[in-house]
């Protein structure tokens, strides 16, 4: 029976909030922190799932999402199989750094871990891209979550020291240089939560009224002005406004990194948090805080990360300043801590 190693990263989303799957833009960046994981191909349909993490976990290919922590396991193996790469079931060992419920993908990771161990022990032909693809109808189809495919994308193509400009709705890519004078500090919250808990799937159907009455399924690419002056009903016409601004930052994003002007970039970040408070409504009082005392304490920019409800914040630090910054941050907000920093090479 074949045993194949892998491993792949957690990502941060520098800018581009609940674009992926609104037709817009995104710019995530591969972490440190990551994922590991052995599969051993089993000779049966039973899964069994191993974890420090978690309890060990023993399920059938056959079984449904229960909302057991395995369930993404079980889902990747199914994909795997429908693919042709197994037969049957896998014992999957996973170690992971990626702290779950943070907002940097640890779902997805595990995922596209799974399939390119699987693509490995089957001798698959299938592109990174094919992967992501692929993970991505887990959390849809079988998880149940309506998420778009830039995590997906991000783990499975990222590289460290670079952001990944990614045009959700045509998968083309480019791989941007960070910044090598600013590191991207990410801090985690200390509020965890579950993209299956609810509030995201409610963005999605309010995203879903505002298609509908626009008549496209990007709203990320409607004029911003348009969907001000339209007679859509307040809450969709605002989660349609936040898409379509928020394009336009991920695109003066990828500007600013392309020209090292780190000004310019923690505008489009810091513009951002307003947007997914204001318009997106997917913060909360113990983040904005959070944002606002890193802004206040020296980060050219500062933003949620993630789908929202919890997780982790983003942060563009001076390198000879992370230091003070981030004593004074922590000192401030006792219930957070940091997860990562990032800079390019």
């Amino acid at each position: 029976m074949s045993e194949v190693h892998i491993r792949v990263p957690g990502r941060v989303n520098l800018i581009g909030e609940h674009t992926d799957y609104n037709g817009g833009m995104v710019l995530p960046a591969a972490l440190s922190v990551g994922l590991e994981l052995t599969l051993r191909a089993s000779s049966d349909d039973q899964v069994i799932a191993r974890s420090i993490s978690y309890d060990k976990a023993v399920r059938d290919l056959s079984d449904s999402a229960s909302g057991e922590w395995s369930d993404p396991v079980v889902g990747a193996l199914r994909e795997a199989r429908n693919m042709g790469l197994i037969a049957q079931g896998a014992d999957v060992s996973i170690t992971s750094t990626i702290p779950a419920g943070s907002g940097l993908s640890s779902s997805a990771a595990l995922i596209v871990a799974i399939l390119k161990a699987a693509r490995e022990a089957g001798d698959g032909a299938q592109s990174d891209a094919e992967i992501a693809i692929a993970a991505r109808r887990v959390e849809n189809e079988y998880m149940g979550v309506p998420c778009g495919i830039m995590d997906q994308m991000a783990v499975a193509l990222a590289t460290p020291g670079t952001a990944m400009a990614l045009d959700t709705k045509t998968l083309e890519y480019e791989l941007l240089a960070l910044p090598k004078t600013h590191k991207i500090a990410v801090i985690h919250s200390g509020v965890f939560r579950k993209l299956t808990e609810g509030r995201y799937a409610e963005r999605k159907q309010e995203c879903d009224e505002a298609k509908a009455f626009f008549g496209t399924e990007d709203l990320c690419l409607l004029d911003p002005e348009k969907v001000t002056q339209s007679s859509l009903a307040e809450i969709p016409r605002k989660r349609a406004l936040h898409c379509a601004t928020e394009h336009r930052r991920v695109l003066a994003a990828i500007q600013a990194l392309k020209a090292d002007n780190i000004a310019a970039l923690g505008q489009a970040m810091n513009e951002s948090h307003i947007s997914m408070r204001d318009d997106f409504d997917m913060s909360l009082p113990e983040i904005d805080a959070l944002v606002s005392d890193a802004q206040e304490f020296g980060a050219l920019g500062a933003r949620l990360t993630g789908g929202g409800f919890g997780g982790c914040i983003v942060a563009c630090v001076e390198n000879d300043a992370l230091d003070n910054w981030l004593a004074k941050l922590l000192a401030s907000h006792p219930q957070a801590t940091l997860n990562d920093t990032i800079r390019g090479a």
